[in-house]
C-alpha cells in the first residue's frame, strides 16, 4: 500500500491518491490498483478510507441529512421545499402533523406557508425520485428567528469541523446557536447582534480558507479578538 498524498492536500481530478488496498471514499474513483481524485478539492483520510471534499459544487442529498429548505409550494400530499440541490424536495402532511389530524389545504398553510423556511432530515433519496424529507424530531420544523447565511456545501465539512471541533469553538466565543445545513444554509441567532456578527464573518473567513492548515487556530485567535469586551 503507498500512499500518494497527505491530508488535506490540494488534488485535480485525475491525480493518483495511492495504490493499494485503501477504500474509495466520496469523489475517489479506482482504476485497478490505484485510487484517482474525481473533483479539485483536499484530500480526507480516514484510517484507510480516502476521500476528497471539493472545492466548489452544488448539495446531493443524503439520508439523514439535516437541511434547511423554503416552501415554494403546497400540494394536495404536503409541501415542496427548496433544499438548494437539483431535486425539489416533498414533505409530506404525514410528517409534519400529528396522526390521524385532520388536513386540508388551508390546514396546510397554516402549518407552514409559501416562503416559510423549514429545518428537515432527508427521509428518503435516489435517482429514481426526488427527495423526501420530515420536519418531525427535536430541531425539526419553522424557522422563527435567527440570521441566514449561505455557504458552499462542499466547505460544509469543515465548517462542522473533525468530530464537531470547528462549529464548538464558534458556539463557545461567541455564544450563538449555529445551525448548520449539510445543503450549505446555516441559521445563526444569539442575544447580541453584535456576536452574530463575529459568528458570521468567522463562517466567511472557514468558507474561504477552508483548504489551508491551521484554520481552527486562527479563527479561534480571530473570534476572541472581535469578541474581547462583550
Amino acid at each position: 500500500m503507498t500512499l500518494h498524498v497527505e491530508r488535506k492536500q490540494l488534488v485535480a481530478p485525475g491525480e493518483i491518491l495511492a495504490e493499494g488496498k485503501y477504500v474509495s471514499g466520496e469523489n475517489v474513483h479506482r482504476e485497478g490498483d490505484r485510487l484517482f481524485s474525481s473533483k479539485v478539492g483536499v484530500v480526507e483520510i480516514d484510517g484507510d478510507r480516502l476521500g476528497v471534499v471539493p472545492l466548489k459544487g452544488c448539495y446531493v442529498p443524503h439520508v439523514n441529512d439535516i437541511v434547511v429548505g423554503r416552501i415554494t409550494d403546497i400540494v394536495m400530499s404536503g409541501w415542496m421545499v427548496d433544499i438548494d440541490a437539483p431535486y425539489p424536495a416533498l414533505l409530506p402532511a404525514s410528517e409534519a402533523f400529528a396522526p390521524r389530524t385532520p388536513r386540508s389545504r388551508m390546514d396546510l398553510s397554516k402549518m407552514f406557508d409559501v416562503g416559510d423556511l423549514v429545518v428537515s432530515k432527508i427521509l428518503a433519496f435516489d435517482r429514481t425520485r426526488d427527495p423526501l424529507v420530515t420536519a418531525k424530531g427535536p430541531g425539526l420544523g419553522r424557522v422563527s428567528s435567527g440570521r441566514v447565511v449561505k455557504v458552499s456545501p462542499a466547505k460544509i465539512p469543515r465548517l462542522i469541523g473533525k468530530k464537531g471541533s470547528m462549529i464548538s469553538v464558534l458556539k463557545k466565543e461567541t455564544g450563538t446557536h449555529i445551525m448548520v445545513g449539510q445543503n450549505g444554509t446555516v441559521l445563526v441567532s444569539g442575544e447580541s447582534p453584535n456576536l452574530e456578527n463575529v459568528a458570521i464573518q468567522a463562517i466567511r473567513m472557514i468558507e474561504r480558507e477552508a483548504h489551508t492548515q491551521g484554520l481552527t487556530d486562527r479563527i479561534q485567535v480571530m473570534l476572541r479578538d472581535k469578541t474581547r469586551g462583550e
